[in-house]
């Protein structure tokens, strides 16, 4: 029987590091992901059981649904990013001492942080050009850029968790 010990943070079956003072936090991304998958549990069902009474489904849903998705899976990105709870390879990461694991969470948060500036940048050019040009979107009509525009203010909010989890790498010695 394995002995329950509690391992130490530098041994090779510790768990990735919870910021100080996170520990059982709410994030204000975990509202924000509870909020909207309340919203995608309650159109969906709405549309169910608009079908199972008409045979005819709301087509607005599935427009709303997808930009929601979207907003769900960027607020749980930043939630990832502030807990260090993306994936990465645990046998690459945690095989090697205690500074090289320090280095590669240096690198994986500077890496996460340009490429989510590099998205940012680029949602921002995307929703220039929804709202230059007029896109429309093809269920409802309505301006394309109200759903875009999400897209750049929440790879903003991922970079910056990732400069946050930068800087604490940083600063620890």
């Amino acid at each position: 029987m394995p002995d329950s010990a509690p391992s130490s943070p530098d041994s090779p079956t510790a768990a990735p590091q919870v910021p100080a003072g996170d520990e059982g936090r709410r994030l204000p991304e975990d509202w924000v992901g509870a909020i909207v998958m309340a919203l995608l549990a309650a159109i969906t069902f709405a549309n169910v059981i608009a079908r199972y009474f008409t045979d005819e489904s709301f087509a607005w849903t599935e427009e709303i649904s997808i930009a929601l998705m979207v907003v769900l899976t960027m607020v749980a990105a930043s939630a990832a990013v502030r807990r260090d709870r993306h994936i990465r390879i645990e046998a690459f990461f945690e095989s090697g001492s205690p500074q090289r694991r320090r280095r590669l969470a240096i690198v994986s948060a500077l890496a996460t942080t340009l490429a989510f500036l590099l998205v940012f940048g680029l949602g921002l050019r995307l929703l220039q050009d929804d709202y230059v040009y007029e896109v429309t979107s093809p269920g409802i009509g309505v301006p394309q850029w109200w759903y875009t525009l999400w897209l750049p203010l929440l790879a903003l909010l991922i970079a910056a968790r990732g400069a946050q989890r930068l800087v604490q790498l940083l600063k620890a010695r």
